[in-house]
């Protein structure tokens, strides 16, 4: 029974020593060995056999990519500005032996290294430049790290700048600075579009102008084409059809009820050739003219002539007003009391009754008229 009991215990005994003898490591995961108190070596992942009471296994370490955030530091810029800068730290164990043995912990020694740079690197620094210079920033202190922490196993990876708070009144004026510069690009944006607004509309108002000028230039070109065509046409009608001063005077007075149809036209000018060319007309028309009477001697007319000549000009051979004869009506009431125009209104005088004058004549510029000859008769003194 006794024999029994010691199997047992021996075989219990076997058991635990080969329990603690072997080891199995996971994956990404290493583990120091020590014999007697003594690094013996570094076994990897998978089965490890170690020899009871004699060797030791150290804690395993990490061998995967680590990223550890380090609380808000207070750093103090080159103008003197305290800001408060959160770290992300991205390190790699390469060394389980060196991060083991060469430093006690690694994770602390990482953070306070990584405070120590951060301010020297920032305190060369001005505060605008550390808020734009994160790359810069992050590219020294990797730089640092990586070299100061080589001899621990470790491997710094990426350093990056959390955030970088600056004091509230630091804020504020930052605040403000930043709104007064958005406010001076809307005033300038706006300014601007103003400007080639108003560029704009001058240039279009320009060529507007332009091509108004230009479409007025063709406009009154045509028009005179036109005008003259039309004035040339007629030029050649008046002379193939062999028309004369009494045809054009006619014409003219035709056109005297429009001219004083209206109100306001109270004096309109009448050329000397068509007040000769009115007597002449009045000549004809008049009862003691041969073709009013149809019949009459030569004598009567030669008499009738210088009568007509005695009564249209007064002492010294110049011509009377407006009451003689051969007066010129000049405003629309006095060709009115004339009868002019009613006559040439109701058609009274005709081309065929007119009497013929050349058209060099009528057009001439009458002489001033000269005293008739007094006609003696027998038995006058």
């Amino acid at each position: 029974m006794e024999f029994l009991i010691v199997l047992a215990v021996l075989a219990v005994l076997v058991g635990v020593l080969l329990a603690s003898s072997v080891k199995i490591i996971p994956q990404a995961r290493t583990a120091n060995v020590e014999r007697l108190g003594k690094y013996q070596r570094t076994a990897g992942a998978g089965l490890t056999l170690i020899i009871p009471f004699i060797d030791r296994m150290l804690p395993m370490v990490d061998m995967r990519e680590q990223v550890v955030s380090f609380p808000p530091q207070p750093v103090i810029t080159e103008d003197n500005l305290v800001v408060s800068i959160d770290t992300v730290v991205y390190f790699q164990v390469t060394d389980a032996k060196a991060a083991t043995y060469e430093i006690a912990n690694y994770i602390h020694a990482v953070e306070q290294l990584t405070t120590t740079t951060l301010r020297n690197v920032v305190g060369g620094m001005n505060l605008e430049e550390a808020l734009t210079s994160r790359d810069a920033i992050n590219s020294q202190l990797r730089g640092v790290l990586d070299d100061a922490t080589s001899r621990w196993g470790l491997r710094v990876s990426r350093v990056e700048l959390k955030a970088i708070d600056p004091p509230m009144s630091i804020q504020d004026s930052m605040e403000k600075q930043m709104r007064a510069e958005r406010d001076r690009r809307a005033a300038i944006l706006t300014a601007e579009g103003t400007k080639q607004a108003a560029i704009l509309t001058a240039e279009g108002e320009r060529q507007s102008a332009i091509l108004s000028a230009e479409g007025e230039a063709q406009a009154r070109v045509l028009r005179a084409n036109a005008e003259a065509e039309a004035i040339e046409v007629v030029f050649d009608a008046i002379h193939s059809g062999g028309a004369d001063s009494e045809v054009l005077a006619y014409q003219y007075l035709q056109s005297l009820p429009k001219i004083a149809e209206g109100t306001s036209n109270t004096m309109f000018v009448v050329p000397a050739e068509l007040t000769r060319a009115l007597q002449g007309l009045g000549e004809a028309f008049s009862p003691g003219s041969p073709s009013a009477a149809g019949t009459g001697s030569s004598d009567t007319s030669d008499d009738a002539a210088p009568a007509a000549g005695r009564a249209a000009t007064g002492p010294g051979g110049r011509r009377r007003g407006r009451a003689s004869e051969g007066a010129r009506p000049t405003t629309a009431e006095e060709l009115r009391s004339s009868g002019l125009l009613d006559a040439m209104t109701a058609g009274a005088l005709t081309a065929d009754r007119m009497p013929q004058t050349s058209l060099d004549e009528a057009l001439q510029t009458p002489p001033e008229a000269e005293p008739a000859p007094v006609r003696r008769e027998p038995g006058m003194p």
